[in-house]
């Protein structure tokens, strides 16, 4: 398995984890919902339907997000080789290494560290279309691009 392969499967990972967390969570919440019963306390059973549809709609805008990370997963091309920094695309420079697809942290492949950006996060957008030898300023910081790939 190569490095890409390598990220890109540990990307798949991260959003399948998220996704299964996420169903449980709207499946207890579900349960949840069905079991309050109208009780003589009368408030305290609104009070807690209210906080569950909260809770509910929480799930549901995180879900929404779950669902936007598999879509860029799948617009990238693991195969795709490149000059200049895309989306999929791995960028060694002399402070950190990244991945260009999702934002999911701080990835280890082939005993190296990476982090998995957005191409819409502010570091992302500036390393969007630069190529080796390429130097961005990020939060005061002087970043050259050493490799692309």
């Amino acid at each position: 398995m190569n490095l890409k392969e390598a990220l890109f499967k540990q990307c798949e990972a991260f959003v399948n984890k998220r996704l299964q967390n996420i169903e449980e969570v709207i499946s207890s919440n579900q349960k949840a919902l069905q079991s309050e019963t109208k009780s003589t306390a009368g408030d305290k059973h609104e009070t807690g339907r209210a906080m569950l549809q909260l809770e509910m709609e929480k799930a549901g805008q995180q879900l929404a997000g779950i669902t936007q990370m598999k879509e860029i997963l799948n617009r990238i091309d693991i195969s795709k080789q490149s000059k200049t920094a895309h989306l999929g695309s791995i960028i060694k420079t002399d402070k950190a290494n990244y991945f260009l697809s999702i934002s999911a942290g701080k990835l280890t492949a082939c005993d190296k560290d990476y982090f998995a950006i957005s191409i819409s996060s502010p570091i992302g957008k500036l390393l969007l279309g630069k190529q080796v030898n390429d130097v961005i300023v990020f939060n005061e910081n002087s970043i050259k691009i050493e490799e692309v790939f």
